[in-house]
């Protein structure tokens, strides 16, 4: 089950977003097919000198912001598709 409002964690709307021009594609328009229920979500970990990236790709933004959410607090980078 996702993290939600009621684990203390603060509603996905409430979320600080950074908006960033590019970030790496983790799913292949060639899946979207495969997926018609839309809940394929894919992750990479970077180990950096700051601590770990995560980077997460999803069909659904809200499910895997609240995933992030309770990773960590701070701002999520996301990219304006479209």
């Amino acid at each position: 089950m996702l993290p939600s409002p009621a684990d203390g964690l603060p509603p996905v709307s409430d979320v600080d977003h950074e908006f960033v021009p590019d970030l790496p594609d983790l799913i292949d328009a060639a899946e979207y097919e495969s997926h018609p229920d839309g809940r394929l979500m894919r992750f990479q970990l970077r180990v950096t000198d700051d601590g770990v990236q995560v980077l997460g790709d999803a069909f659904r933004p809200t499910d895997l912001e609240a995933i992030l959410r309770a990773i960590d607090d701070g701002p999520i980078e996301q990219m304006l598709c479209g």
